[in-house]
């Protein structure tokens, strides 16, 4: 190895030094314990003209830490560089790198943040600016002891033996264990990194616990958070957060209790989370994407073992000091990282009140980053970081995990390390976060609204609420409408579907006597619109502060009354479970809805619709995102030759009717509906939109001149009246035994 390339924090050519084989410069001695050394590398007893104010053995001046003034730290030592795959071969043989440190330690000293001046410059620096640089925290192994805090003996003693095995012996473990969930490589010098990059976590959060720095960044590999106490795993041999964690607790018990560890590794540290799982006094809190428990590390084999689910929230006396933030997929950014630590993770960490906070700093979230696809900037990190600083009076040590894009795992760390020496977060616009990303921390929250006081504004517990015998608002509101439209002879209609029938029940009404009539109205809507004015002092919110809007109901009153038999669908924005627990239900999403409405619809018309043979004139009316189940039923079934018009009320999503088919179908759409879009949709600020909305397969669509779909219907009551009347017309040919334009309205 060429050490020279490697040397870190050292002295110029003018400021002789002996190398050690570490890449640091060899101190003239050495003493025992976590002591600092000097900017450059330098012992702290290294005596130098004008230092006579270090304290003890600590060559930082004691007039500045008396003021609270104190340097950050850096520990790095060249051997965790050793750990290599032993398999090698010319091209870069695995994402986990020995390089991944080196780059780090080359741009700090490339911004300046590591001294590499003369000895003469050294001693100005220590007298007059000892926070200008980041001052060395020397690593060194951590001894069986310190690891079995975590770690079962067998597992030591399996990465011990690595020391022993021969080439052959180590490639045939990592050909065998460098794939799956297990996902890792060895080679010969694999057990020596590990217990430096362990001892060097270790010292890096003592310095910080103990005030010798006041924050600190352990640039360190192998990493840690995957490896269980049983077993290696995902890249991590010795799982380094928790040892440090642990020998800080038992050494310092008295200003070391409650430690926050912060992990934003874009993988779920599995094993931080499973060796605390049930310790009150270690807050985890992990940002991750989780898919569904398809993203690494996956869901155990062993399925009593939590994964990374928001659901997972400790348990015993641990219960609710585990906190997952699992993203639903990748691509997440700084928008939903920021939301992240300002709804969920700083409130948390301030009710909690830490001595330590470690962050797992995994920079596999990055920008850039092929392995995590996400797009954290280094702006981001540094934000994040400068938040954390708030907390355990600014003690935070951080210790690297993953990140695997060289370039996007050196600026990421040079942003902490700035942002912890003392520089301003920069200036960021921070996007808005994504709607799935903003329901997954609504999640979260209700997850952890029982066990946090500054999670619980806004939650409500579904349990408790059933007890009680309280009932959803949106059942409330839909039995106040069967209730109204009971003066007209309407029943539920039973939805005779295992899927559907219990989401439907009472939710689809219909006229006496539909089967009869000569003109019938389909109405799909969405449930009516909720409008509510919150207390400004407590934001509460009142019943008659408090409005329900629906538009729906004069379409029905006319229509009764105009001899049409009506059909009435209200499309729940949810899916009813037997097992309605849920703190917060999201909608339902697209496929979803579409599913359903789609078997819905389509029952509809099979059983009763189809069979209606007096029914000359049937009339479709599509009110929202139900409008939906419109366009489904006209793709899926040929009933063109039975409706007479179809009108649309639409403020979201515009749903093109297009039949592979029936190539008539978007022509006759066009030609026979009404289809009226909110003043302020998407489609009419862009005219390549407003083009493409104008084009047959999205029917005759009409701007209104309101917002809303209560304010559009009511706007537009007199246009469909109009619209149906002359559809009738037409499809008399031209004569009208009824004007139903004219008729009450």
């Amino acid at each position: 190895m060429d050490v020279d390339q490697d040397v870190v924090m050292d002295g110029t050519a003018d400021a002789p030094s002996i190398q050690s084989a570490n890449g640091y410069s060899e101190p003239t001695s050495k003493s025992g314990g976590s002591s600092l050394e000097t900017p450059n590398g330098h012992s702290a007893d290294s005596s130098a003209e004008g230092t006579s104010s270090k304290s003890g053995e600590l060559g930082y001046p004691e007039r500045f830490r008396r003021k609270g003034i104190l340097p950050t730290g850096c520990c790095y030592d060249d051997r965790m560089k050793l750990h290599a795959n032993a398999d090698f071969g010319p091209n870069p043989h695995h994402p986990e790198d020995p390089s991944r440190i080196e780059v780090i330690m080359r741009i700090f000293k490339k911004h300046g943040l590591l001294f590499t001046g003369t000895d003469a410059e050294l001693i100005d620096v220590i007298n007059n600016r000892p926070t200008s640089y980041m001052w060395r925290i020397p690593a060194r192994e951590a001894t069986e002891e310190e690891i079995r805090t975590v770690h079962r003996v067998e597992h030591f003693n399996w990465v011990k033996a690595l020391s022993t095995k021969t080439t052959h012996e180590l490639r045939d473990i990592s050909a065998m264990m460098d794939q799956g969930r297990e996902s890792l490589y060895v080679g010969s010098m694999t057990y020596e990194a590990s217990l430096i990059s362990a001892g060097g976590a270790i010292e890096t959060c003592k310095a910080v616990v103990t005030g010798t720095v006041k924050n600190a960044f352990a640039v360190i590999r192998p990493p840690g958070h995957h490896a269980e106490y049983d077993q290696p795993m995902g890249f991590c041999l010795f799982n380094n957060v928790p040892i440090a964690a642990k020998v800080c607790q038992k050494e310092y018990p008295d200003i070391c209790r409650r430690v926050m560890i912060l992990d934003w590794d874009v993988h779920h540290g599995n094993g931080i989370q499973n060796m605390f799982y049930e310790d009150p006094n270690i807050l985890y809190i992990s940002l991750h994407v989780y898919k569904n428990g398809d993203f690494y590390p996956g869901k155990p084999d062993n399925p009593m073992i939590p994964d990374g689910g928001m659901e997972q929230c400790g348990a015993g006396n641990g219960l609710g000091k585990n906190i997952n933030i699992a993203w639903h997929d990748q691509g997440m950014g700084d928008g939903e990282y920021m939301a992240a630590f300002q709804k969920i993770v700083m409130p948390i960490g301030h009710e909690f009140n830490p001595d330590l906070v470690i962050i797992s700093a995994g920079f596999d979230a990055a920008a850039g980053d092929e392995l995590g696809a996400c797009f954290v900037s280094p702006a981001c990190y540094a934000h994040m970081t400068h938040m954390l600083m708030s907390l355990a009076g600014g003690k935070v040590a951080v210790c690297l995990e993953g990140g695997y894009n060289l370039i996007a795992i050196s600026k990421s760390a040079l942003a902490v390390a700035q942002t912890l020496m003392g520089e301003p977060p920069p200036q960021m616009q921070i996007p808005r976060i994504s709607k799935e990303a903003s329901k997954v921390l609504a999640k979260v929250q209700a997850y952890q609204a029982p066990y946090w006081e500054c999670m619980r504004p806004g939650i409500i517990d579904v349990t408790e609420m059933t007890k009680n015998d309280s009932s959803r608002l949106h059942d409330v509101i839909r039995s106040s409408q069967k209730e109204k439209l009971s003066k007209y002879g309407m029943l539920p209609l039973y939805i005779q579907r295992d899927i559907i029938f219990r989401s439907f029940e009472n939710q689809v009404l219909v006229t006496k006597g539909v089967q009869s009539a000569k003109k019938l109205l389909l109405i799909v809507h969405d449930p009516p619109e909720l409008h509510g004015q919150p207390d400004p002092l407590d934001n509460s919110l009142e019943p008659h502060n408090s409005w329900v809007s629906d538009g729906v109901a004069k379409y029905i009153d006319w229509a009764c009354n105009n001899d049409f038999g009506v059909i009435d669908i209200n499309v729940p924005h949810y899916i009813t479970r037997t097992d309605d627990t849920e703190h917060f239900t999201p909608r339902m999403d697209e496929k979803t809805l579409q599913m359903h409405l789609q078997e819905l619809m389509c029952y509809i018309w099979d059983n009763y619709l189809q069979l209606y043979d007096g029914a000359d004139e049937i009339y479709l009316m599509g009110v929202g995102n139900a409008y939906l189940g419109i366009k489904v039923l006209l793709i899926n079934r040929n009933v063109r030759n039975r409706i007479a018009g179809i009108v649309n009320f639409v403020d979201g999503s515009l749903r093109p009717v297009k039949s592979d088919v029936d190539e008539d179908l978007s022509s006759w759409y066009k030609d026979n509906s009404q289809v009226y879009v909110a003043n302020d949709h998407a489609c009419w600020s862009d005219p390549d939109l407003t083009r493409k909305v104008m084009k047959r397969r999205f029917g005759n669509a009409i701007r209104s001149e309101v917002n809303g779909l209560a304010p559009m219907m009511n706007r537009h009551f007199k246009d469909v009246l109009r619209f149906i009347a002359e559809q009738a017309r037409k499809l008399h040919g031209g004569e009208t035994t009824e004007d139903e334009g004219n008729r009450r309205g």
